[in-house]
């Protein structure tokens, strides 16, 4: 009985740790999705801002990206750790 419950549970680690990089990937573009674009209407600088923008969003998902994987290559390094470093 014990042994499907834990089956039940080992996907939530994974999920958590899609979740995150999916954000890191997702929420920086769209900010400068609709931040360049506003601006740009605004300042009238056709693709300038929006294009400037979207580099720095690339490079903040970067960034997230590699911290969310190697917080979590830690925690698979260290298993009495996985879950609480993972859901973090």
């Amino acid at each position: 009985m014990e042994n499907k419950n834990s089956n039940k549970k080992s996907w939530q680690p994974a999920l958590f740790l899609f979740l995150k990089i999916s954000g890191w990937i997702a929420l920086p573009i769209v900010a400068s999705l609709i931040v360049g674009k506003s601006l740009d209407r605004k300042f009238d600088s056709e693709p300038i801002v929006f294009l400037g923008l979207t580099g720095i969003a690339f490079i903040v998902s970067m960034i997230g990206i590699v911290k969310e994987s190697r917080k979590a290559m830690t925690a698979l390094e260290t298993p009495e750790k996985n879950v609480d470093v993972i859901k973090e």
